[in-house]
C-alpha cells in the first residue's frame, strides 16, 4: 500500500467510484442496482483510496441514528484485491465513525444460502475484520438474492 492515501469521507465521490463499480461485474452485475449505488455514493460520506491521484478503492457510509452506521457499498479495483485496500478503507471508516460516537457498523451482503464463490470471498473478508453474522433476510433483495447482515462493535 505504499503511496496510497485514504481520503475523506467526502460527498460527491461518484465520478471517482463509478469506474470501480463497473470493473466489478461479478459483484455489481445488476445494471439498475449499480446505477442506484452511483447515485447513492454522490450523497453519502465516502472514503477513497488514492494512488497518484487515481481512485483504486472506495467505501460509502450510511448512518442510522446516533449509534449505528452501514457500509452501504464498497469496491476495490480487481488488480488491487488482496493488497490491503479494503482493510485500510474499513479501518479508516471505523476510526471516523468512532470519533462521531458511532458504536456499531453493519454491512449487508449475499447470504451463504445462495452459493457464489465471489461472495464467499466477500463474507470471509468481513469475518476476518471482526464482523459477525446477525440475521438473514431471504427476500430483502428478492428471492434470488438472500441478504446476510453482519455487524461489528467499533467503540
Amino acid at each position: 500500500m505504499s503511496g496510497v492515501t485514504i481520503v475523506g469521507p467526502s460527498l460527491g465521490a461518484a465520478p471517482l467510484c463509478e469506474p470501480i463499480l463497473r470493473a466489478l461485474p461479478r459483484w455489481f452485475g445488476i445494471p439498475e442496482a449499480t446505477a442506484q449505488y452511483i447515485r447513492d455514493i454522490d450523497t453519502m460520506p465516502t472514503l477513497t483510496a488514492l494512488k497518484n491521484e487515481i481512485c483504486l478503492g472506495f467505501l460509502a457510509l450510511r448512518r442510522f441514528g446516533k449509534f449505528a452506521a452501514d457500509i452501504h457499498v464498497m469496491g476495490v479495483m480487481p488488480d488491487c484485491h488482496h493488497q490491503g485496500f479494503g482493510r485500510h478503507l474499513v479501518t479508516a471508516a471505523e476510526a471516523f465513525l468512532a470519533r462521531e460516537g458511532v458504536e456499531y457498523l453493519q454491512v449487508k451482503t449475499l447470504s451463504p444460502s445462495r452459493s457464489d464463490a465471489n461472495y464467499d470471498l466477500t463474507r470471509r473478508f468481513y469475518l476476518a475484520l471482526g464482523f459477525r453474522p446477525l440475521d438473514e433476510f431471504p427476500t430483502l433483495w428478492g428471492e434470488a438474492n438472500p441478504c446476510l447482515q453482519l455487524i461489528k462493535k467499533i467503540k
